[in-house]
């Protein structure tokens, strides 16, 4: 998935723990083979390849995520849209060193494909098919904390009560840590590597950061951030991390993502009005902002 994650599972016998994590790598690697765009056989490749012809069978699972990607993006008022990859993969590559931004008015352009009420379902035959020709889905706002979820569940499920899988800051924990004390996270600070500004604790539950200072380019002495806002196709302004708590990692990690792209009023107004979701929001003048119920040391 292009990112490191790592299992971590508490239990008295070794055996049944190394099995778990077992279990919990080849269920990421079958996600990845799922969800991937860097794979041409994967169904979402297949679906991208067919955009405005054919549609898609494809597993049910995939069919029930984009459902649950389309209701975020109806929340978010299509500030998070799985559609977005016609921008990012044409027009932004920030895997490698970008020398300049591309042509605002292409950019653009490229944006009226962006449109999650154009992924068509059918729940019959279980088929995707996109609109328009050209359009592309793509997981990278979702993805990370889904299969986090999913290793969690075959962990559990293998007889580990206690546990974290860490997709690369998105993570989901659950039970507590070997000692008995609850797992303890930290919210990073975005100025300083590998320095904490505040922790707070976590028994079952899940946490996504995303911020400007983990992917970007410096262009013209100015940092753009690998957020793209798919109504503007640039990349999103303003803030330089936003962490989510909520129960599942796959909503954590969908709503980090409007959230930078929202701002942080707007982005905790979003945050507020969904139960059990909390946010810690840290802007470019390095003001923190926090919902209503968030609790943090």
């Amino acid at each position: 998935m292009g990112n490191r994650f790592e299992f971590t599972a508490c239990h008295s016998d070794r055996v049944t723990a190394e099995k778990a994590v077992s279990a919990g790598i080849k269920e990421v690697q079958r996600i990845e083979a799922l969800l991937s765009t860097y794979k041409e056989d994967s169904f979402t490749s297949l679906v991208n390849r067919n955009a405005g012809q054919t549609p898609v069978e494809v597993p049910l699972e995939m069919i029930q995520l984009i459902q649950r990607s389309k209701k975020i993006s109806q929340l978010t008022d299509g500030a998070f849209d799985i559609t977005y990859g016609s921008i990012n993969s044409d027009f932004f590559n920030f895997n490698t060193e970008m020398k300049s931004l591309p042509d605002a008015e292409k950019s653009l352009e490229a944006t009226r494909l962006v449109n999650y009420r154009n992924i068509l379902i059918d729940e019959i035959k279980n088929t995707i098919l996109l609109r328009e020709k050209g359009m592309k889905i793509g997981f990278g706002g979702i993805g990370k904390g889904y299969a986090a979820d999913m290793a969690k569940k075959v962990m559990k499920s293998l007889g580990i009560d206690h546990g974290v899988v860490n997709a690369s800051g998105d993570l989901t924990a659950w039970g507590h840590q070997a000692d008995g004390k609850p797992w303890t996270i930290g919210v990073a600070n975005p100025n300083i590597s590998h320095h904490i500004i505040g922790r707070f604790e976590i028994k079952n539950g899940s946490v996504a950061t995303s911020g400007d200072y983990e992917k970007y380019v410096i262009i013209g002495g100015k940092r753009y951030s690998h957020t793209i806002n798919p109504v503007t196709g640039k990349p999103a302004e303003g803030l330089k991390s936003v962490t989510i708590i909520a129960p599942f990692a796959e909503l954590c990690d969908a709503l980090t993502t409007p959230v930078i792209i929202a701002g942080a009023e707007t982005g905790l107004h979003i945050i507020n009005q969904i139960q059990g979701v909390e946010a810690i929001i840290i802007d470019n003048t390095d003001k923190m902002y926090y919902s209503k119920n968030i609790k943090i040391s």
